[in-house]
C-alpha cells in the first residue's frame, strides 16, 4: 500500500528517536521528544492551494527538519508516517 499526498501535502517518515540522554541515561517511551528529523517518502503535486499557487521543492528521499507539534501521524501497516504541509517542514538537511 502506497501513500500519495494530495496538494502542498508531504508525507514524512520520522528519524529514529535518541533512547538515550548524551549522559547515557536510558529515556522511557513516555519522555522521548517526538522527533524533528525525517525523510521525505512522498511529495503532492502543488497546484492551487488556497487561492496560491504553490510549487513543490521538497523532493522523495531527502533530509528535513519538520516542525514539533506538525501535521498527522498515520499508521500503514507496521510504518508510521507524519503527513504535513510543505511549509511545516522548516529545513533541508544537506
Amino acid at each position: 500500500m502506497n501513500i500519495r499526498p494530495l496538494a502542498d501535502r508531504v508525507v514524512v517518515k520520522a528519524s529514529a528517536v535518541e533512547e538515550t540522554t548524551k549522559s547515557g541515561i536510558i529515556l522511557a517511551a513516555s519522555a522521548q521528544e517526538k522527533p524533528q528529523y525525517a525523510e521525505v517518502v512522498a511529495v503532492g503535486p502543488g497546484g492551487e492551494v488556497d487561492g496560491k499557487s504553490v510549487e513543490m521543492y521538497v523532493k522523495v528521499g531527502e533530509k528535513v527538519i519538520v516542525g514539533k507539534y506538525a501535521g498527522t501521524e498515520v499508521k500503514l501497516g507496521n510504518e508510521e508516517y507524519t503527513i504535513v504541509r510543505q511549509s511545516d517542514i522548516l529545513a533541508v538537511i544537506e
